[in-house]
């Protein structure tokens, strides 16, 4: 592993089994929230119809989720250093399981954002999880942990889609979101019951202004990204938003520098490992929601079209379940990848196997088992990826800031797979052909937008090259300096 510090291991104590429990309590949690990326993906079609709204007004159940989970993850890493990990993360899954009861109980519009948004909140669960195995594991253990923790993000997604589809097609659609309440309130119990409280604490007094200008700014940009496509790119209120979210990210900025007890120590996010990384986590996002944009519609386009392949939508989330499946497996590769080599090395290898597999997308993409080959290959790329970088993170950062950083790098991620979304759209919607009357996305377009994503991994190889190399720290080595941090710590709480 890099740099980055963890308990060390004490053969005396019961320990092994305790950290066992925590890192699989923590993946599920983890596991269970990013469920929400699909959870609604079966009923999106049909919700202006089940919410009597408009499908310009139900678009916002998506987008509710993503402004919520960008503005909170940020905010809640830094509340998870000032004041507790698990407490944060309590909090967190408690949000999640409110929003979907909340989601549950909707017969309109209005609850079902509402609900959505709440659900959102939650997001910053694994930033937080990867902080609280920073502090509570073995250094043995902490980087296969880790790994597995992040790449809970892509499993989430993966799982998600085939579970919500079968639920959709056998029950009433409210289901969906009772089973999300279940789930959460599962790991809540878990969390509780396994997961420790770190000592390891900032205290301090929580920026207010950093954080209204930071969710302000973040929602402007992402609002503009995400319905720029609806509203038109050049039209008034995107542009409009866009020169907002400028103008008050800079502002932002020159305040958090100036202030003693910054919501984001900037000066701690340009530290060139931690910039650089979340620079390269902008283009990874991108390209792996490139993959999850691409292949259900290739799935799903009727045969008619000469390259669709007309399944349902369960068979289209079966054939990409095997992509989250890949990256949890090949989490303790990835771990023993970055202890030998160094976490640059596993993200720049992940970079380049993600490229190839949207290059082999563009050329097998007529036979299911293609598409399930290409998940599967640009999953294991993905896994090594998300892997690396909470280990890059963490070698350059202090361990009180950790859960605030890991929330940056998250949220860094999040842009990048809004970007891939508004790009991906513009192309699909220029280069399409006609069938039955209706426009529909090309094959042209496909691999145009397949040729973006390859190009945005090769960009994440690029700028991960650039990340300074350093020795990997042995667990013997990093003992005197936890044990200072910790007594800090202490006296801090």
């Amino acid at each position: 592993m890099s740099d980055a510090l963890s308990r060390p291991a004490n053969p005396g104590d019961a320990a092994a089994p305790r950290s066992s429990a925590v890192v699989a309590v923590l993946a599920f949690a983890g596991i269970v929230v990013s469920l929400m990326q699909t959870l609604v993906i079966p009923i999106v079609p049909e919700l202006p119809k089940l919410l009597d709204a408009p499908a310009s007004d139900t678009a916002w159940a998506v987008t509710a989720t993503l402004l919520a989970g960008a503005v909170a993850t940020p905010v809640v890493g830094r509340l998870g250093d000032m004041f507790g990990k698990r407490r944060m993360l309590l909090l967190s899954v408690v949000l999640l399981v409110v929003g979907s009861v909340v989601c549950a109980l909707s017969e309109s519009l209005v609850p079902m954002i509402v609900g959505r948004a709440v659900q959102g909140m939650a997001s910053a669960v694994v930033p937080l999880g990867i902080s609280i195995m920073r502090d509570e594991l073995p250094a043995e253990k902490l980087a296969g942990s880790t790994a597995l923790m992040s790449a809970s993000l892509g499993v989430g997604g993966a799982l998600g889609l085939p579970t919500a589809a079968l639920i959709a097609d056998h029950f009433d659609w409210h289901m969906l979101f009772w089973s999300s309440a279940g789930m959460g309130a599962i790991a809540l119990v878990l969390v509780v019951l396994f997961v420790p409280e770190s000592a390891v604490r900032t205290g301090g007094r929580f920026d207010v202004v950093g954080g209204i200008g930071m969710a302000t700014g973040l929602v402007c940009l992402l609002l503009a990204i995400s319905k720029g496509a609806d509203w038109g790119w050049t039209g008034g209120t995107t542009l409009g938003l866009f020169a907002a979210a400028v103008v008050v990210l800079v502002a932002w900025g020159f305040f958090e520098l100036r202030t003693s007890e910054p919501l984001v120590d900037l000066r701690t996010t340009a530290r060139r490992q931690v910039l650089v990384t979340n620079l390269a986590s902008v283009a990874i996002g991108f390209s792996m929601f490139a993959m999850s944009l691409v292949l259900p519609q290739l799935l799903q386009l009727p045969a008619q079209t000469g390259f669709g392949l007309g399944r349902s939508l369960l068979t289209t989330g079966l054939v990409m379940a095997p992509c989250g499946l890949v990256m949890m497996a090949l989490a303790p590769v990835s771990a023993a990848v970055s202890k030998a080599k160094g976490p640059k090395v596993t993200l720049m290898i992940g970079a380049l196997i993600v490229a190839f597999g949207y290059g082999l997308n563009i050329l097998l993409m007529s036979e299911v088992w293609q598409l399930v080959l290409v998940s599967c290959v640009i999953g294991a790329g993905i896994g090594f990826t998300y892997g690396a970088m909470p280990a890059l993170i963490m070698g350059a950062v202090d361990p009180s800031e950790t859960a605030a950083a890991n929330s940056l790098n998250t949220l860094m991620r999040s842009i990048g797979t809004s970007c891939a979304s508004a790009i991906a759209g513009v192309v699909l919607s220029q280069m399409t052909i006609s069938l039955g009357g209706y426009s529909l996305p090309s094959e042209n377009g496909f691999k145009v937008v397949m040729a973006i994503g390859a190009g945005a991994a090769l960009l994440a190889f690029a700028v991960a090259s650039f990340i300074p190399r350093r020795r990997p720290v042995t667990a013997t080595a990093a003992v005197p300096a936890v044990a200072e941090v910790s007594a800090d710590a202490s006296k801090v709480g």
